[in-house]
């Protein structure tokens, strides 16, 4: 058992040292893993390094103090200008920078530039750390030198390939140059905002210094802290900015002991605005408008990319003609009549089919470093407002036509009268009317029906996203502020069927040594051609007849839309906005301060700007009408109908309109406003010799609402009306002996609701010595009757040109239409009886009151009883109220809100 027991213990000895035996081999394995990973890991990495140092561009000496600038062409890639033109370097040598300006500029930018290689280990260890805790690109640790290197021949793109042939191109010039060269190459490369490239052309440009010796310790602060951030530290746009940078590179000065606490304590107490020269801080770069946004533009698209030093070549959309065209109008000395020197103004041109930019405006004599009035600004939009927030909602998701009808009238929002410009209301009038002319109330109920959330969605559709909605944004008076680069690409896609761009000024940059960035954006659907279509037509109908008119241009298809705000007493802003298929523009004018507002000449000038610019631009290039899509019918309609309904056979043609309905919501049922009553049967005529009088008698069917007119011919003489009676008979006394007696009745309505009858003629021959009674006079048999002459083209009008545009109640009295039939009209020859009697409601204040009550209620059961089938259910009781009268069309632009 002994034995035994020994045995078992042994086995179990060897057992675990044949463990242990095997553990050791595969921890080496482990080991030698991780090794030969690592090693491959740094041959491959070196490897990298080597191929990325291979492919370095070789140092050249002219391009180590040359900016290496980047190049601007327009639309049909034409140079428009080189960002680092000759005629802003001015080249250094290292002898003629002060002191002062290189202490500032080591402090600031490279404390260890005489004793580091080219390349400062130090920095690079706390640029590792910032990099790993916050993300590659993170911290720089980019010298002096390696400035230098990567502004004369890499981008500015933050990879690691341009990181390892930066600092091996700055190791290696650190070999081959001296830290004087260096640094003087560094004085003269870089960019200090302002358009001026080199410290000596930054110290002419600020401070009107050509001597570098000459400036003060504050001045060489601030230029030795502009290269970090040129347009941010600018002190000719941000004095505060520029300040706070100058006091911190005072500060890096005293700590690296180039002055002491008391010398920057005395240079704080400088006023930046006290340092500028103010004969020398424009530059004008060609078309600086427009190149502020493309630099701007470039910036947002690449990731911080500097328009000036990273040697791109950026491909604008700017049109040269275009743009000359803009800055000659806001010149000074340019064709508009400026009301003072303070009004200012903006402008921007895109192409209504692809948003590209083609000019911007950015305001009077504008120099670059002003404000950009085109872009820059936000501002309320006025009336510019209601095809954007009202009707084109109302159209895209309510499908409402051009003729839909809504009531002007004394109206209320939140507590709040709303009114129109002029204080006046209109009653019923068509979408067309109401935006052509710019009323207010009909613009908020419009928005009300549509729903804001409808509303806001579309406006965002065309890039303008709606603050703090409020229904006054019907009006462009609520919190949303725009600028007219926002404007003309809004008003460009109800030009181009409803597809929206984005307006750009790049369309494609050029890295050197990289690939071509494509930066057009993509176009988007913003709503259905329909509600373009609808919109532009009745913005046309503004330019014809509306408050654009001022802004026409005969001959060419345009459409557009006034537009100005009102604060209390004053209008701080006036807009136009108008488009063809080619073109779109926004112009807005104003003051900096919005407290003061636009005299009657301050208002006019956007129209003054759109018309000659818009014909520039067209000038001898085809403008193709807005294009009408199959979802779209021109309908004629009765007008004053409500809804709208088909005209009858006896509809007046001055009584029929065309409007535009989209193909779902066409009317549908025929108006029965002028249908025409029976005429009068068996009418016959008795002379009465004891009475020496006349009687007459006829038959009639249902007399309900009608009456009888009676006129009356003596001898073939002009009729005239001798009564309109209830009775179906009527009286003459006091006859004329041996006359002829011609009678016309016919049957007219007492409400107005149906064309009066076709008259019924009779002839009585009265006994007397003039003539045998029984004789028939020869020129005319017994049973002839005398022929009706029709009535003169502006006679048949005349009342509709009162009230033509007026589209409330007409059908309570309708005018009289004179028919070719025989008998003859009784109204020929006799005017002022007609127009006495015909209770045309044409003229405020004209209508006979019987007849106007009797209208109102036969209209409301008319309506009532044939409302179905129409374009808008929610009016199918038309109001008991006479028709409003015709607007003035010579009317001024409503303002924001005519409180």
């Amino acid at each position: 058992m002994a034995n035994e027991s020994q045995s078992r213990t042994a086995r179990r000895n060897q057992m675990k040292a044949s463990k242990k035996k095997k553990g050791k081999p595969l921890f080496k394995k482990i080991l030698l893993t991780i090794l030969i990973v690592g090693l491959v890991l740094m041959i491959g990495t070196g490897g990298l390094f080597a191929y990325y140092i291979s492919s370095a561009p070789k140092l050249d000496e002219s391009q180590l103090s040359t900016p290496f600038s980047s190049k601007v062409y327009d639309m049909n890639d034409n140079l428009v200008t080189d960002l680092a033109g000759a005629e802003r370097r001015t080249k250094v040598t290292y002898d003629d920078l002060p002191p002062v300006l290189k202490d500032a500029v080591i402090a600031t930018e490279d404390s260890r530039f005489y004793d580091h290689i080219g390349i400062d280990f130090r920095r690079i260890v706390a640029a590792v750390g910032a990099n790993i805790t916050s993300g590659f690109g993170a911290e720089g640790a980019s010298t002096i030198t390696q400035q230098v290197v990567k502004r004369s021949f890499l981008t500015s793109k933050k990879t690691i390939e341009r990181k390892v042939q930066e600092q091996y191109l700055a190791i290696k010039l650190d070999q081959e140059y001296s830290k004087e060269k260096i640094l003087e190459m560094y004085m003269n490369k870089i960019y200090y905002g302002a358009g001026a490239y080199g410290v000596a052309e930054a110290a002419k440009t600020y401070f009107g210094k050509e001597d570098l010796n000459e400036l003060t310790l504050p001045q060489a602060a601030l230029l030795a802290g502009l290269p970090q951030r040129p347009s941010a530290y600018n002190p000719l746009e941000n004095p505060d900015l520029a300040k706070d940078r100058i006091n911190t590179v005072l500060n890096l000065m005293v700590m690296h002991g180039k002055i002491s606490e008391e010398e920057a304590e005395e240079a704080r107490k400088t006023d930046v605005k006290d340092m500028l020269d103010k004969t020398e801080t424009e530059k004008e770069t060609p078309y600086d408008a427009f190149i502020k946004k493309v630099k701007e533009e470039v910036k947002a698209k690449m990731d911080g990319a500097d328009i000036h030093r990273d040697g791109l070549k950026i491909y604008t959309t700017l049109d040269p003609k275009a743009q000359e065209s803009v800055q000659e109008l806001l010149s000074s000395d340019g064709p508009i009549s400026w009301p003072d020197e303070e009004i200012q103004t903006g402008v921007a041109v895109t192409d209504t089919k692809t948003g590209a930019v083609r000019a911007i405006g950015g305001g009077r004599d504008y120099q670059g470093s002003n404000l950009n009035y085109a872009t820059d600004i936000t501002r309320q939009a006025g009336s510019t407002f209601k095809p954007i927030m009202a009707y084109g909602p109302a159209i895209q998701y309510n499908k409402i036509s051009t003729y839909h009808q809504i009531k002007d009238e004394e109206y209320e929002v939140n507590g709040k009268d709303i009114n129109n410009f002029d204080n006046r209301f209109r009653g019923w009038v068509s979408a067309r009317y109401a935006l052509s002319r710019s009323l207010n109330v009909p613009a908020i109920k419009t928005l009300q029906d549509v729903g804001m959330d409808q509303a806001v969605e579309f406006a965002s559709g065309l890039g303008i996203d709606i603050v703090n909605p409020q229904p006054v944004e019907a009006y462009g008076g609520g919190a949303t502020g725009v600028n007219p680069l926002q404007m003309a690409g809004a008003f460009a896609t109800f030009g181009n069927e409803g597809v929206y761009n984005e307006p750009y000024t790049v369309r494609k940059i050029e890295v050197p040594g990289e690939d071509t960035l494509d930066t057009k954006p993509e176009p988007k659907s913003a709503m259905d051609s329909y509600t373009a279509y609808m919109i532009s037509d009745m913005l046309q109908t503004t330019m014809s007849e509306g408050s654009g008119q001022a802004a026409n241009i005969s001959g060419l298809p345009e459409a557009g839309k006034t537009g100005t705000t009102n604060r209390e007493d004053t209008a701080p802003d006036s807009w136009f906005n108008g488009y063809t298929t080619n073109y779109s523009i926004s112009i807005w004018t104003g003051y900096n301060n919005m407290e003061k507002g636009l005299s009657d000449a301050g208002k006019n000038i956007p129209k003054q700007i759109f018309k000659p610019l818009m014909t520039q631009l067209s000038e001898g290039k085809e403008t193709a009408d807005f294009n009408k899509p199959e979802s779209v019918v021109q309908v004629e309609v009765e007008e004053g109908s409500r809804p709208a309904k088909l005209p009858s056979s006896n509809t007046p043609q001055s009584r029929i309109v065309t409007e535009l309905f989209h193909v779902d919501n066409q009317p549908s049922k025929v108006s029965k406003t002028f249908k025409q009553l029976d005429p009068v049967n068996s009418l016959t005529g008795q002379y009465n010799e004891g009475s020496n009088s006349i009687d007459l008698n006829w038959s009639y069917g249902d007399t309900e609402d009608v009456s009888f007119q009676v006129s009356v011919s003596i001898d073939g003489g002009d009729y005239r009306e001798l009564t309109t009676t209830k009775d179906k008979s009527a009286s003459v006394s006091n006859v004329q002996q041996g006359a002829t007696y011609q009678f016309a009745v016919k049957a007219v309505s007492d409400s107005g609701e149906a064309e009066s009858s076709e008259s019924t003629g009779e002839r009585v021959q009265v006994p007397g010595v003039q003539g045998n009674p029984l004789e028939t006079p020869e020129e005319e048999s017994p049973d002839e009757e005398p022929s009706t002459e029709e009535p003169s083209e502006e006679e048949e009008q005349a009342p509709e040109e009162n009230n033509e545009d007026a589209p409330a109640n007409e059908e309570d009295t309708p005018p009289e239409e004179n028919t070719d039939e025989e008998p003859p009209s009784p109204e020929e020859g006799n005017e002022e009886g007609n127009e006495n009697n015909q209770g045309d409601n044409g003229e405020e204040g004209n209508n006979q009151e019987s007849e106007n009550q009797g209208s109102e209620n036969s209209g409301n059961n008319s309506e009532n009883g044939d409302s179905e089938g129409s374009e808008d259910s929610n009016n199918e009781e038309a109001p008991e109220e006479p028709a409003p009268e015709q607007p003035n069309t010579d009317e001024q632009e409503p303002t924001e809100e005519a409180a």
